[in-house]
């Protein structure tokens, strides 16, 4: 591990294939989505992390937009029964929700470490 900071593109990198995002080389999961307590290679302690909803929100929002279309597409062109946009949708919503959700929720993360981002905080602003 060195001092030298990293770039956005580092981190994003990291992110993306489920790193430490300090040093890019521990896992970040332990589970499919569950977090492992600490970096293997640094050490570093992931209670920090808090992505909340974000990463869903982003995937439902693309995944909603990509089936939507492709199902109005289907019914003007083709008109088929209802059974078989059961067929053709329901695992194509599952497989673009599920698969980058977790590279999405690694991806925020990453980000919120490289940012140094922390919670909000209301501060008293005194009158002027």
């Amino acid at each position: 591990m060195t001092d030298t900071p990293t770039t956005v593109t580092e981190s994003a990198l990291r992110g993306l294939a489920c790193k430490c995002p300090r040093c890019g080389r521990g896992k970040l999961y332990a589970g499919f989505l569950t977090l492992a307590p600490r970096c293997e290679a640094c050490g570093l302690d992931y209670a920090f992390i808090d992505s909340g909803d974000g990463p869903a929100v982003f995937i439902i929002m693309l995944a909603g937009a990509i089936v939507v279309a492709a199902a109005l597409i289907v019914e003007v062109k083709y008109q088929p029964p209802f059974w078989v946009h059961a067929a053709l949708w329901l695992p194509l919503i599952i497989v673009t929700t599920l698969v980058p959700l977790r590279s999405m929720k690694s991806l925020l993360i990453a980000l919120q470490f490289h940012h140094k981002a922390a919670e909000g905080q209301l501060t008293r602003r005194e009158p002027k």
